[in-house]
Parts: C-alpha cells; sequence; structure tokens
C-alpha cells in the first residue's frame, strides 16, 4: 500500500498548527508531511485558499465532509480555522481511505 501525499497548511502564529502537527505525528510519524506555510511567499496560491491548520491527504482537506459547510476554503485571506486542529481519528481516517 502506497502512502498519500500529506500536506499541513498554516500560517505564523496560528494557535492550533502545533496541535495539527501533533496529531500527525501521532498518525504518520515525523516527517511524513509536506508543510505550506501561508505567511510564506513561496506557498502556491493555491494551498492559499484555505484556513489555518488545514490537514490535505491527497489534496483533500481531511473536514471536508463534501459540502462548502465542511471545507475549510477562505476568501483568500489567511484565516484561522473555528473548529481548530483536525483530530488524530480524523486524520487516521483520512490516511486509510486514501492509502
Amino acid at each position: 500500500m502506497s502512502t498519500p501525499t500529506i500536506e499541513l497548511v498554516h500560517f505564523d502564529g496560528c494557535p492550533n498548527a502545533d496541535q495539527a502537527r501533533e496529531n500527525l505525528r501521532a498518525v504518520v510519524g515525523e516527517g511524513a508531511w509536506r508543510e505550506w506555510n501561508l505567511s510564506s511567499e513561496s506557498t502556491p496560491e493555491r494551498y492559499r485558499r484555505f484556513g489555518s491548520p488545514t490537514v490535505l491527504i491527497a489534496g483533500e482537506d481531511v473536514t471536508a465532509s463534501g459540502d462548502a459547510a465542511g471545507s475549510a476554503e477562505t476568501s483568500g485571506a489567511m484565516a484561522c480555522r473555528a473548529e481548530g486542529a483536525p483530530s488524530i481519528s480524523v486524520i487516521r481516517d483520512a490516511v486509510e481511505r486514501h492509502g
């Protein structure tokens, strides 16, 4: 079974980014994902539509429910996600679905 691409989208100062990292470590181990910092000019435009923190597995937001209400997409301005960091179980389920 191959490992799907895992990405963390966040910005400097996001109060939930560290928790998202801890939850990712618990599921996939250290360094198994790529991070995109919205504060960095080098972050590709396609990631700028997500709130912080967002965990993407195979390009899909792990908390998206298939409708706009479950999406972390924003208007392009940096914003914190109201629900905070995705939980370990949500991340694990997404990895298993895409693995």
